[in-house]
């Protein structure tokens, strides 16, 4: 696809980038066939064919409007169409760019903006998250069902074995994950344990900084990652093998740092380390012996969710499936495991209708062979189909833990 960008963008940052992305592109359209907003809307503004013309007449004009924002907000980031496409064009770098731009440059409305400032304010800090839903516990048995539902009941924390292994890893603590799944990060802590790892933390590491890049406010999610990049350092030169993350939107961020902050003299270097060094929960125990984790088969049978991040952005699709049955762990099947459940991060939020959509669309392929249990591997996919589901919804380290422990008291 042939550009020439405005000249207000030629010293951009991010402006080669941009053009050797676009110019990948042949506006074939089999990206549309796989696109969940595309689908559901059946606009081609609504999917990446529609939004890369998007992007492209923003770059070379230099301007657009509230409704080139508005498709551009649409999309969930899935990456699906970079699955899909012959031609390995990197939407999901380019949409990032354009929201940027556009961030900067159309206003929203003043109940869009303030939206969008109350989940930047409370959900990326910890400690403000924890606030927040726990008067939201409080106050579930007045609120509407649909609201009560989004508000996950509380885990009672369970213990996390103490470092005592050579071998030491790091875990993402995040933000939302730590006090709305708690128990997520404690299970692979046991289950590392068990494979003679210990799972170790970086008290002053937070958010990712996932949030507010997506939102197009990359300078706040730089800072956040320039933060937790100071906080895994002196961990990472005493030797610690791994940055381990469970959340896997967490993870695809991570493991961009290295492109993100490409051009930071003082962070550069530091992030294509991060990056190397990150691994999903799943990448860490499909290299290791699991004797010690396999169980005898059961008659639980487990529908999987792979999130979006993990097959699309992290390229692990029908990677965690083999690691599972490898554990001895039953699987059933579900038509289009490759569409996103409608979470992605805010979207759930700013875009509550398509979102609920794709979400009972998912929980229905899910749930259509009558499994036990949703297993997935990101919070927020966990918590969105939580909230329509009526079996329960677990991250998959947590029934590893809870499988492989009972199988060593019998």
């Amino acid at each position: 696809m042939q550009t020439h960008l405005h000249e207000r963008f030629q010293n951009h940052p991010e402006a080669d980038t941009a053009e050797a992305i676009l110019r990948a592109c042949v506006h074939c359209g089999f990206c549309n066939a796989t696109c969940p907003t595309y689908l559901d809307l059946n606009d081609e503004r609504d999917g990446p064919r529609g939004r890369i013309y998007l992007i492209k007449q923003l770059l070379e004009t230099g301007s657009a409007t509230e409704k080139t924002q508005q498709h551009i907000d649409r999309c969930l980031t899935c990456r699906n169409c970079e699955t899909t496409c012959p031609s390995g064009v990197q939407y999901g770098k380019l949409v990032d760019i354009g929201r940027g731009i556009l961030e900067n440059d159309v206003q929203r409305p003043l109940s869009i903006r303030l939206t969008r400032w109350l989940i930047t304010a409370i959900v990326p800090h910890a400690a403000r998250f924890a606030a927040v839903l726990a008067m939201g516990r409080i106050a579930r048995p007045f609120l509407p069902n649909a609201l009560a539902r989004k508000i996950p009941q509380r885990q009672a924390p369970t213990n996390r074995p103490a470092a005592q292994h050579l071998r030491s890893m790091i875990a993402l603590e995040g933000c939302a994950q730590a006090s709305a799944t708690p128990n997520t990060n404690n299970a692979a802590a046991r289950v590392l344990d068990k494979l003679g790892i210990s799972l170790t933390s970086a008290p002053s590491a937070g958010c990712c900084g996932a949030l507010h890049y997506h939102l197009g406010e990359h300078t706040a999610g730089m800072d956040f990652m320039r933060r937790n990049i100071d906080a895994w350092w002196p961990l990472i030169e005493q030797g610690t093998e791994a940055i381990v993350i469970t959340a896997s939107g967490c993870g695809a961020t991570i493991k961009d740092y290295g492109h993100i902050l490409r051009n930071d003299p003082q962070y550069g270097e530091k992030a294509k380390e991060i990056s190397r060094l990150a691994k999903d929960i799943s990448e860490v125990l499909a290299t290791e012996n699991l004797d010690t984790l396999i169980v005898n088969p059961t008659k639980q049978r487990l529908a999987l969710h792979c999130p979006c991040t993990l097959q699309h952005a992290q390229k692990l699709g029908g990677h965690l499936e083999q690691l599972l049955q490898r554990i001895g762990l039953k699987l059933t099947t579900s038509k289009d495991s490759h569409l996103c459940c409608g979470s992605a991060g805010s979207y759930s939020i700013l875009q509550p209708e398509i979102s609920a959509r794709l979400r009972d669309k998912k929980v229905a392929a899910l749930t259509k062979d009558g499994p036990d249990a949703i297993v997935t591997a990101n919070v927020g996919c966990q918590l969105h189909l939580a909230s329509s589901a009526a079996v329960p919804v677990k991250h998959w380290i947590e029934v590893v833990d809870d499988a492989s422990s009972s199988q060593r008291s019998k």
